[in-house]
């Protein structure tokens, strides 16, 4: 049965037998195709960043308003229940002269 690191074994034993130049620079033009390669990388816009971060700061948003409700819900359904509109200001300042 063949173990995982067995491909990697094999790999490095036939790194290690191959043959040396004694030369370990880069070859000709290896940094330039490497700075080229970088530059050509497309960055995000700032229009892509915005749009990210909008909709992660909608599911922030979200999720406050999920914990805002299921923490007042007892005092919602209360209200909800009573037969006197909470918002019915003459009523209360009849009822309490």
């Amino acid at each position: 049965m063949k173990t995982p690191n067995s491909a990697w074994l094999r790999l490095v034993a036939a790194a290690r037998q191959a043959p040396t130049s004694g030369d370990d620079s880069a070859p000709f033009g290896f940094s330039t195709r490497v700075a080229a390669l970088a530059m050509a990388v497309e960055r995000p816009s700032m229009h892509a960043m915005v749009n990210r971060l909008s909709w992660r700061a909608l599911g922030v948003a979200l999720m406050l308003m999920v914990f805002s409700i299921a923490a007042n819900y007892s005092a919602v359904t209360v209200v909800s229940e009573s037969d006197q509109d909470p918002l019915d200001l003459v009523a209360d300042v009849l009822t309490s002269s």
